[in-house]
């Protein structure tokens, strides 16, 4: 793949936005991105995540052997991992050797060594038993922990230790969106969209072991899923399938618990 302009100028007057180059190699869809000011990650329905130098333009790496369509992918710059989600898995990925799958965590709170999903060749749909869809992945501030909707939970991973500690209860409906942060006290403050409609804060210590619930609901919900998650300083955005965005303030709701 290769970042190519398309002959827009910054600074043009033509539109508000414009679009100056475009990053062509993945064979089907783009379903996710996440960024640095030097790097660009992409995942596809191609099954793969690919890696883009954004100085030279040029495709740097592509990360295979997902089961399924790629949906989530996040970079931690303090570690130099890459973490890619595909059906019940997160593939963990060490760019600084050579692109290699480290460890595969699951969505029942598993860690394994290596790369389980290696011998798939063609697109799995069914799940393992105990295992679930993954939605989306999120890591806290300090790249410290790994939060991955799953199901109705988050399931949490100590980065450092690579292992499990818990999960976050409290919806009935699958956990679509999350959106990580830091409270005023110094915990991470995870909060979740879900198909139930609701969306909740978790503050979540460090060190923090076993199953916690919220420590908000925001009222009143939506009146459908929530897709989507933004935060701004003490502003929190909503979308939902309802066709509505709710804006809610945040520091209100921190002084309110």
């Amino acid at each position: 793949g290769v970042i190519n302009p398309i002959g827009g100028v910054k600074g043009g007057r033509t539109a508000p936005l414009q679009c100056v180059s475009v990053a062509e190699g993945h064979s089907k869809p783009v379903l996710c991105v996440d960024a640095t000011d030097e790097l660009l990650f992409t995942g596809s329905k191609d099954r793969t995540c690919k890696m883009w130098n954004l100085v030279t333009g040029q495709e740097i790496a592509t990360l295979k052997g997902h089961p399924n369509n790629v949906v989530s992918v996040k970079y931690c710059p303090s570690s130099g991992l890459v973490f890619s989600v595909s059906t019940s898995y997160i593939k963990v990925w060490d760019i600084r050797d050579s692109a290699k799958c480290i460890r595969t965590l699951t969505s029942s709170g598993q860690v394994v060594s290596g790369d389980v999903c290696a011998g798939t060749t063609t697109r799995t749909i069914t799940f393992a038993q105990g295992e679930c869809q993954i939605n989306q992945i999120a890591l806290n501030p300090s790249g410290s922990v790994l939060y991955a909707a799953a199901g109705n939970i988050v399931r949490m991973w100590d980065l450092n230790r690579m292992q499990g500690t818990g999960k976050l209860m409290g919806h009935i409906g699958s956990v679509m969106c999350l959106t990580v942060g830091q409270s005023l006290l110094g915990k991470d403050q995870v909060i979740t969209g879900s198909k139930d409609h609701y969306v909740k804060i978790f503050d979540v210590a460090e060190g923090t072991l076993g199953n916690i619930g919220p420590a908000h609901n925001f009222e009143p919900p939506h009146y459908d899923g929530i897709e989507c998650l933004a935060v701004q300083g003490d502003v929190l955005f909503s979308g939902s399938r309802d066709n509505g965005i709710k804006k809610w303030e945040l520091e209100q709701q921190e002084l309110a618990q």
